[in-house]
């Protein structure tokens, strides 16, 4: 049983359509940033249903999970910015586009505490992002670490200096090898920078322990394939291998992890590794609320999108970025699709919004077109791969180039000066290497002097 949702507090008496945003990652927060500039107070009423309230710019986790930014930092604020819309924080689980509403779980729900409320609309805007892709693999569920939220990230962070802590604690050699011992599985982007920026931020944190050593820590990154960052070409991606095993990471290529039950990851070339730290980072699938709609999906899970963003056959319906099967324009290859990255995403974000103006106003659609540009990834500090308009960079250049970009591609003016103004003064101190672990357990030393007894950590 669900209940209709309280109409909101939109500035003005609603006059226009009911526009729903699911989504408040890159197409979300970008289409209803354009339509509310675009729109007149009271031509319609925008909401957006987010399960957090803020975008988190996804290619700066690796940079904050190694300390070079502050979290709040790399998230932008959906009330701040969409301050005509309207911002529900709650998760969509069913969408039936025939009757046009939307069932969403919120934080506090009706009175009959099943916590779903249904919200109606008139024009759909399906931007729900992607969830981690993973695999029945032993022991995955329990001591796997994902990497695609900011939780993720600081949680990682500070779960890394923790095994320092660890390790230069304990005489146990074998808990002392597993706790300097990090797996990450996955060669794109987030598995990539993540470790590639952890690796750095670790080796200059041990040199503040006197027992620890940065060559007595094994990283060890794990490819199923047979290359790592495939966005940057083959000759970069083979650059950036080798850059990375100067720094001893144990890159493995055509290796799949078999099993990480009992804190050891098994892999399919036979190698075995007690550890503590196990990143999963090995891919991504469409939102589970796709599947839970009336509209037409791909067999990959992905909504079927015409070149104009819209879901085919399906009037007022619109989707863009992870969630969106869209034609490649500026391929020759027949049946090619754009591909679910950032740089697309930001763009499409505001070909929607122009195409559900000008469906409004009865004006012909635009079509989605941009040839991709290209791709930078960062390998730490200082360190770099890029391949952009043909051009390939490699080091600080390459480094210099990806932050330059991702710095004109987050939201905002303020959030730009911030980012600046915090790699500027990062750059005249020193790197900030405490764990606060306790963040993820705030109640931890209230209940120990409550009971008497100190809660297990895992």
């Amino acid at each position: 049983m669900t209940a209709p949702i309280s109409r909101g507090t939109t500035p003005g008496p609603r006059t226009g359509p009911r526009i729903l945003v699911v989504g408040g990652g890159y197409v979300g927060l970008y289409t209803a940033l354009h339509l509310q500039r675009k729109l007149k107070a009271g031509e319609a009423e925008i909401t957006v249903v987010t399960p957090d309230p803020y975008m988190t710019y996804q290619p700066f986790l690796p940079e904050a999970a190694a300390g070079s930014l502050s979290p709040r930092h790399v998230v932008v604020p959906l009330r701040r910015v969409l301050d005509r819309c309207r911002i529900v924080i709650g998760e969509a689980t069913a969408i039936s586009h025939a009757k046009r509403t939307a069932t969403v779980t919120t934080l506090a729900g009706p009175e009959d505490g099943t916590g779903a409320v249904e919200i109606e609309y008139d024009e759909l805007v399906l931007a729900p992002g992607s969830v981690s892709r993973t695999l029945p693999i032993p022991g995955l569920d329990r001591y796997g670490i994902g990497f695609k939220s900011i939780e993720e990230a600081i949680g990682l962070r500070n779960h890394v200096i923790e095994q320092l802590d660890i390790a230069s604690s304990t005489r146990d050699p074998a808990v002392r090898d597993a706790a300097l011992t990090f797996v990450f599985v996955g060669g794109g982007y987030a598995g990539v920078e993540a470790l590639a920026e952890l690796e750095d931020m670790a080796r200059y944190a041990a040199r503040s322990y006197h027992n620890v050593d940065r060559d007595d820590m094994n990283w060890i990154l794990v490819e199923a394939s047979g290359r790592i960052l495939p966005e940057v070409g083959d000759e970069m991606g083979t650059y950036a291998i080798r850059e990375l095993r100067k720094r001893n990471i144990d890159v493995r290529l055509e290796t799949r992890l078999d099993s990480c039950d009992h804190r050891i990851a098994v892999l399919s070339d036979g190698a075995r590794f007690p550890n503590r730290t196990l990143v999963w980072t090995a891919g991504v699938k469409p939102h589970p609320v796709l599947a839970a709609s009336d509209l037409p999906l791909n067999p990959r899970g992905r909504l079927v999108c015409t070149a104009q963003l819209a879901v085919e056959g399906s009037e007022h319906a619109w989707a863009a970025g992870d969630a969106a099967a869209v034609p490649d324009l500026t391929s020759d290859e027949p049946g090619k699709e754009t591909a679910p990255n950032a740089q697309h995403a930001v763009r499409q974000a505001k070909v929607l919004a122009e195409n559900i103006l000008a469906s409004m106003h009865g004006r012909p659609l635009r079509n989605y077109a941009h040839k991709y540009a290209g791709s930078v990834a960062s390998l730490g500090l200082h360190k770099g791969v890029a391949h952009v308009y043909g051009r390939k960079l490699k080091g600080y250049p390459a480094w210099f180039m990806h932050r330059a970009y991702h710095l004109s591609r987050i939201p905002t003016f303020n959030r730009k000066a911030k980012v600046l103004a915090e790699w500027t003064l990062a750059g005249l101190f020193k790197r900030e290497i405490v764990s606060l672990g306790s963040l993820e357990h705030p109640r931890a030393e209230f209940e120990w002097a409550a009971s008497g007894e100190r809660p297990e950590r895992d």
